[in-house]
């Protein structure tokens, strides 16, 4: 990822209160695919401990907001930053710096059970004893993979197997956790559920969380800051309630933005 040295410090803090560096964040990001924008000298972060919604249409950039993080994304200009450097290890190391990545879509490996997607996720792990605790406290968060522990995946409903990507994604013991709209595709019933577990990591394992999310009301009941991109930009950035308090994601949803003006 391309690092800009001369970029002035105070972008990797919290612009509201020019107060503690972001854990986890982008500044000046740009991502081309070929003659595609999809982000375009993007900033935005979360601090450690916090919860932070990314919101916007479809193209906007959301998920290429976490591509960028994990590496999977063509980055031509700008830096990725965690704990205040650079983010510099390749896309099969991240995991160890202590960023792990839910993808849309669960992804759970249906052809092996439970227990061993759980191991998935921490293969990098040689000392079982540390795995065989990880698992049990997944399977004390999601008791539903306890009593599925030797089923298939496949075997499970779409809000079963989303809780599985979960845990799957906090078997690497991660510092952040990156979520690509984890209630894609679910029922009303269990999208509720997946925000509740969501925000019990957030609180109960002080899990930091960037989240990628079109369940606009339901996000914005958990999380602490929240970003709303259109065409690529950031276009608002604030609190849960300053988007409430605003018209913007009318706007955006419309195409009533320019998105190459001031953010507000």
């Amino acid at each position: 990822m391309m690092e800009n040295p001369t970029a002035p410090a105070n972008a990797l803090r919290d612009s509201a209160a020019n107060g503690p560096e972001l854990l986890l964040a982008l500044q000046n990001v740009s991502v081309h695919y070929g003659a595609v924008i999809a982000l375009e000298e993007v900033s935005l972060g979360v601090q450690r401990g916090e919860l932070a919604a990314v919101m916007g249409p479809n193209g906007a950039g959301k998920s290429t907001v976490l591509k960028a993080i994990m590496g999977l994304a063509p980055v031509v200009g700008g830096t990725v930053h965690w704990r205040g450097r650079p983010l510099a290890a390749a896309t099969h190391e991240i995991v160890k710096e202590g960023i792990a990545f839910v993808p849309q879509g669960r992804r759970v490996f249906t052809h092996l059970s439970v227990e061993e997607n759980l191991e998935m996720g921490c293969l990098y792990l040689n000392d079982r004893a540390e795995q065989s605790r990880r698992r049990d406290a997944v399977m004390e968060l999601f008791p539903v993979l306890y009593q599925k522990r030797r089923d298939f995946a496949s075997q499970m409903s779409g809000g079963q197997q989303q809780m599985l990507a979960l845990g799957r994604g906090l078997m690497a013991g991660p510092e952040a956790l990156l979520l690509d709209e984890p209630t894609l595709g679910l029922a009303p019933i269990v999208v509720k559920e997946v925000f509740q577990k969501v925000s019990e990591i957030n609180e109960r394992l002080k899990t930091t969380i960037f989240v990628v999310e079109h369940n606009i009301k339901g996000v914005l009941d958990i999380a602490n800051r929240a970003y709303v991109l259109d065409k690529g930009r950031v276009v608002h950035r604030g609190t849960p309630q300053s988007v409430r308090d605003t018209n913007i994601l009318t706007d955006v949803f419309l195409g009533r933005v320019n998105a190459g003006a001031p953010e507000e």
